[in-house]
């Protein structure tokens, strides 16, 4: 499938590429030496014999590693530790208290009651 990189905000084109896989919005996708935080996924269609077919898939993503302490969790991708109260359970943002982390570090790093 043909698959357009974008870089979110400005809509600008990064690269073009042709994937089996496309990643899901919340992933991040490796290219060459280059890694990107999928943030949302557009298809793009285009009307041929009076049918609409897809095209491509314009992944709009953020210039990111992934960070070392990144898990995957109830499926999904989360920083830092998803146990603690304050984690944000999210792939952008580890938490409130100590955004830039790590976790062990900090003061307010408590676990939350367990989960049904």
């Amino acid at each position: 499938m043909h698959v357009e990189l974008r870089q979110a905000g400005s809509n600008r084109l990064l690269e073009r590429l042709d994937l089996d896989d496309i990643p899901q919005p919340g992933r991040w996708l490796v290219v060459d030496d280059r890694s990107f935080l999928v943030l949302q996924r557009h298809h793009r269609y285009q009307l041929r014999s009076g049918r609409y077919e897809l095209s491509c898939i314009a992944l709009q993503v953020k210039a990111q590693k992934q960070p070392a302490d990144a898990r995957w969790w109830q499926g999904r991708w989360v920083i830092g530790d998803p146990s603690c109260t304050y984690n944000a359970r999210s792939p952008l943002l580890r938490c409130a208290v100590l955004p830039e982390g790590p976790c062990d570090r900090c003061a307010h790093h408590t676990t939350a009651a367990a989960e049904p």
